[in-house]
């Protein structure tokens, strides 16, 4: 090739791309088909890779678990290995010494893994770290890891809702779903409610009042958000409804997408009354006739009061036909975890001490 020649003068032309405007009408919804299936795959690949890397580690652990028990090697076994394997694969993550002991620790956890821990394999390494730190009961640890791949929560949200104890908390509401609702939609939305609500994001000075927790829980709507529950959407505060003529104000109304229903929230600094729950009952019937979509399911109210009396309530809501929670809001978990609950695994550093000393 001499000086002047142009390097792409003999290179095979392309037409140009066609301009959009010239493809058929039914290329956009190729393209979203199309786009959708690109996207769907990825994640697949995705969510293989993940699963494949968690699957190795718990084999690797149990190997170590294995050879620690018939030869009773110690960490310099551990070292040599991490060292070792840095030279035959460089640039490799993941296998540094302290993270060989939370291998052994998980297929200690999981002597089934392979066979049974589904919810498990699906999350990430860092989720399941924080599962072996956080909890010992391998029932607990499931349903936490079930609901971290249902609601697909971060690593920090997983963290905030094991410490405030959510498995605890699910589903203890006093309400009267099973009398009002069907079947269905009465377990969904009982699972849904929470007793106590914890609001360790909202700093309360000496007043205590509901105005100026509802203004918290606005400035801070993300977490509150996180704490009502996957599927729900901020509408408004002190939502203003007109009913014949007269002015009625609803604390918080959120939209539910998973219950297709508003949900009205009331607030109260002191203890359950069964008056409240005529104030709340017309709130609901106000949102179903002025702002819900005919397709929409009848509006639910969700009563949060400092301290309630559980008899007293489930009594109180007796007379009611429309779908009512009645529970309890706290600023922070007082209660330690109980006894069952605390750990039976070794932690971290009591197997680097005890590899240490084999």
């Amino acid at each position: 090739m001499s000086m002047h020649e142009d390097p792409n003068e003999n290179a095979p032309a392309f037409p140009p791309t066609p301009a959009r405007s010239g493809m058929p009408g039914w290329y956009p919804d190729m393209l979203d088909a199309v786009s959708s299936r690109i996207s769907t795959g990825r994640v697949r690949a995705a969510a293989a890779v993940n699963q494949e890397l968690v699957a190795t580690y718990w084999a690797i652990g149990k190997e170590i678990l294995d050879r620690q028990s018939q030869e009773g090697w110690g960490a310099k076994v551990i070292d040599r290995l991490s060292a070792d394997l840095r030279d035959k694969f460089p640039g490799l993550k993941g296998f540094s010494p302290r993270n060989f002991v939370y291998m052994r620790q998980f297929a200690y956890a999981w002597p089934d893994f392979p066979i049974t821990q589904q919810a498990v394999a699906q999350l990430p390494w860092g989720h399941n770290i924080v599962l072996l730190e956080k909890l010992s009961d391998p029932e607990t640890r499931l349903w936490y890891a079930a609901a971290a791949v249902e609601h697909g929560w971060s690593r920090n949200v997983l963290v905030h809702q094991i410490e405030t104890h959510l498995h605890e908390r699910s589903g203890q509401a006093i309400s009267n779903f099973k009398d009002v609702l069907p079947a269905a939609d009465s377990d969904l939305l009982h699972q849904t409610m929470k007793d106590p609500y914890i609001f360790d994001f909202v700093a309360m000075t000496d007043r205590h009042d509901e105005a100026e927790l509802e203004s918290q829980l606005v400035d801070h709507v993300e977490k509150f958000l996180l704490e009502l529950g996957q599927g729900f959407a901020f509408v408004g505060r002190q939502v203003r409804l007109v009913v014949g003529g007269d002015e009625f104000i609803a604390d918080l109304l959120f939209y539910n997408f998973r219950l297709r229903s508003f949900v009205v929230v009331e607030l109260k600094a002191g203890k359950f009354d069964p008056g409240f729950l005529g104030q709340l009952g017309m709130y609901m019937s106000a949102v179903d006739d002025l702002m819900a979509h005919p397709d929409d399911k009848p509006t639910i109210g969700l009563l949060l009061c400092k301290t309630k009396n559980n008899v007293v309530a489930e009594y109180a809501l007796r007379g009611y036909s429309a779908p009512i929670g009645v529970a309890e809001w706290k600023t922070q978990i007082v209660e330690s975890l109980p006894e069952e609950f605390t750990s039976s695994l070794p932690s971290i550093e009591l197997l680097e001490a005890e590899l240490g000393d084999a």
